[in-house]
């Protein structure tokens, strides 16, 4: 069966994509959003985002809805601490409610944008299959349920291995040499008490070259951990993550002689552990105007985390949504306005992701990130960057 969108069709709810829906929805443009999975609920959405007081937090008064976004932040989570291998603190600031990166769960947000969309707007269960060119701007997207739209406008907000991207550019993500590994421990103030003292009230950043476990408290006494490993795919392919214990054991053995409030946070994980290869595009990705498609969040930009990548798919979602309103009738002036703002704005965030990817696993850490926090570093982002994953 298929049916001809004569409006906007995009590819993926992310916050993004969800952003941008939003958005248009607000000015009386119909928007539908496709998208894989087969409901809101279908798996958890990571963990605690930092939203930005110039991106993030932009989109959001765009979209009406910095008011629920208020509702939702976690007191106390932009506290952060460095500590060494042996639990030392090195550095440490308290969050006194006055910063401009208050920290959400990512969750939450997702579902603050979901619920502000009409009902008939997402999609779910759509998962692409095909996308092909049919000229003059229209496209046919073709999905795993037999279905398929024909489109005016088709945005690809459906993240790394986005099935848009190919038609505008043949850039493909690369693995940067580090993973994460994702881990949980619940009720940590009562029954995991000296890696909750470890973390304390917010972000948890202990270091060294070429490995870290930097942890984020959660509301409820959730602590969220991710251990970075700078090894090759082949060492991690090695290892059976579906075997949970024998997986984090491994893994807690890359941390020999470590503090144990340190350790516990990968030994005791109660969930199973998930491998996150960290890929990204090249920081200068960029394309030809192909007409009738476009690009948002890391469809268009993929990075290392470095605090930016949900807060850079909302804005684009919101700067394209506005580039659209701002001129009714010609997309194709829509598009060319926004992708003009969009390369060299997702370029320079590329750029500075590789350097606080650098400042937590290179060969200078955990003192690199402390000079960051204390303001001395040389080689350093720019002062609103701040390494938090999510």
């Amino acid at each position: 069966m298929t049916n001809h969108i004569p409006h906007i069709a995009i590819i993926g709810a992310g916050l993004g994509g969800l952003v941008l829906a939003r958005v248009l929805h607000v000015h009386g443009i119909a928007a539908i959003v496709y998208e894989a999975e087969a409901s809101a609920d279908a798996r958890t959405q990571g963990g605690m985002l930092d939203i930005h007081d110039y991106n993030g937090q932009l989109a959001l008064k765009d979209a009406g809805l910095f008011d629920k976004f208020q509702e939702i932040i976690h007191a106390g989570g932009e506290a952060s601490r460095v500590l060494d291998q042996n639990g030392v603190v090195l550095y440490e600031d308290s969050d006194d409610g006055e910063g401009s990166r208050p920290e959400v769960p990512r969750g939450e947000l997702r579902r603050i944008l979901i619920e502000s969309l009409p009902a008939d707007t997402i999609r779910w269960g759509h998962k692409v299959t095909a996308v092909a060119s049919l000229g003059g701007g229209q496209h046919q997207v073709t999905f795993a349920n037999g279905y398929s739209v024909i489109t005016d406008l088709l945005v690809g907000a459906d993240g790394a291995w986005s099935k848009v991207r190919p038609l505008v550019s043949e850039a493909k993500p690369e693995y940067v040499g580090t993973s994460f590994i994702e881990t949980y421990l619940f009720d940590s103030d009562t029954r995991h008490t000296a890696s909750a003292e470890a973390v304390g009230a917010g972000a948890m950043y202990a270091l060294a070259p070429g490995k870290g476990i930097v942890a984020h408290r959660e509301p409820n006494g959730v602590l969220h951990t991710y251990v970075e490993l700078t090894k090759s795919k082949e060492w991690f392919d090695s290892i059976d993550f579906a075997d949970s214990a024998t997986a984090l054991a491994l893994v807690a053995n890359e941390f020999d002689s470590w503090s144990p409030a340190l350790t516990a946070l990968i030994t005791d994980g109660e969930t199973n552990p998930v491998l996150r290869p960290i890929y990204k595009l090249p920081a200068d990705h960029r394309w030809e105007r192909v007409a009738g498609v476009t690009l948002l969040g890391d469809a268009a930009h993929l990075m290392s985390p470095s605090g930016e990548g949900a807060n850079l798919a909302m804005f684009d979602g919101a700067e394209l949504a506005k580039a659209i309103v701002a001129n009714p009738g010609d997309l194709e002036k829509a598009l060319s306005i926004y992708e003009q703002d969009l390369f060299p704005r997702s370029a320079e965030e590329a750029v500075e992701s590789e350097v606080v990817l650098d400042m937590c696993v290179g060969a200078n850490a955990p003192q690199s990130l402390v000079d960051f926090f204390n303001g001395v570093s040389t080689n350093k982002p720019s002062e609103k960057m701040a390494p938090k994953h999510g």
